[in-house]
């Protein structure tokens, strides 16, 4: 698939209306404004009020996944959904409330709207759900891709419970798309901006041994992706929304030293991760995805940021 069908499907398909869940986060702003920007009408799902001017904002559907309250009828003559929804991973140590919390934000929302979506009178054409490239666990140096078995691990039962909570979209004969991503790189939030500090204080490193595979993707190209799958009627089930540079969490720190012109050489020991941060840094940091976006490749998507180094640079502004 060559760069010109890829720009033909941003560019000169039909516009579209999007419902959006999470429109609010990192990921959902970034997307909202993205989908704006290309001419489509956005639909913002909201858990609350975003101010009292917007209250009877046609493009602000409020709901309310704990307690499965959504107006099906705000849903009717979508042409695509996107569920963006669910609390932060690395935002804490992984307790048993916390932990209950990081699985009912994103499985309550996923299969609020799946199961509205299955009793449409007129669904949409494709339903979009996150994941996480969490759902392989910890594999070491084999190659992952989405036909690749689950893992072990916390994050692997929060994944395949997610994924799962958005199959009755599917069984109503709506295409299901899951991106399972990786670290999303961008400077607006998230992983990068807390990478940052300590490198600029010449204290960034490798974590543990270094070894571990780590799969990312620019924001660029995940909207880019979101954007593909919205359009791509071959394109259903799992896929991989990762770089296709394969790099190790030594090669990432490396890199990103070699970018901000600083020493990337003191390592944040494998005990020390654990100490301070819990199962959530040992799944987070330690454990190892080596993932590729098969589906995406198979289906000639180009990425702008593939390399790593061009990606810090676009993100980073340098």
């Amino acid at each position: 698939m060559t760069g010109v069908f890829r720009a033909s499907l941003f560019d000169a398909q039909p516009r579209l209306t999007v419902a959006v869940a999470g429109a609010n986060g990192l990921l959902g702003s970034a997307l909202c404004a993205q989908l704006s920007s290309d001419g489509h009408h956005v639909l913002r799902l909201l858990r609350h009020d975003p101010a009292p001017s917007w209250r009877h904002d046609a493009d602000v559907v409020l709901w309310d996944p704990q307690a499965g309250r959504l107006d099906a009828a705000a849903l009717e003559g979508v042409d695509a959904v996107v569920n963006l929804a669910g609390a932060n991973i690395g935002a804490g140590r992984w307790t048993a409330q916390r932990m209950r919390e990081l699985l009912a934000s994103r499985v309550d929302a996923t299969r609020l709207l799946a199961e509205t979506i299955a009793y449409l009178r007129t669904p949409p054409r494709v339903y979009i759900s996150m994941s996480g490239v969490g759902y392989y666990g910890n594999r070491g140096d084999e190659l992952l891709t989405e036909a690749s078995s689950a893992g072990h691990g916390f994050l692997t039962e929060l994944c395949q419970a997610w994924e799962a909570a958005a199959q009755p979209a599917l069984a109503a004969g709506v295409r299901l798309v899951i991106l399972r991503s990786g670290v999303v790189l961008t400077a607006r939030g998230g992983a990068l901006p807390r990478m940052l500090l300590p490198f600029r204080l010449g204290l960034g490193g490798p974590i543990g041994g270094g070894r571990q595979h780590l799969s990312w993707i620019a924001l660029h190209d995940l909207l880019d992706g979101f954007r593909h799958a919205l359009y791509d009627e071959s394109l259903s089930g799992p896929v991989n929304a990762v770089s296709p540079q394969l790099v190790t969490n030594r090669q990432f720190t490396h890199t990103l030293g070699e970018v901000l012109g600083r020493p990337a050489v003191m390592p944040l020991p494998a005990l020390a991760v654990r100490a301070m941060f819990g199962e959530m840094g040992v799944e987070t940091l330690l454990y190892s995805q080596r993932a590729m976006p098969q589906a995406l490749l198979d289906r000639g998507f180009r990425f702008e940021y593939a390399d790593l180094a061009a990606a810090l640079r676009h993100e980073l502004g340098l």
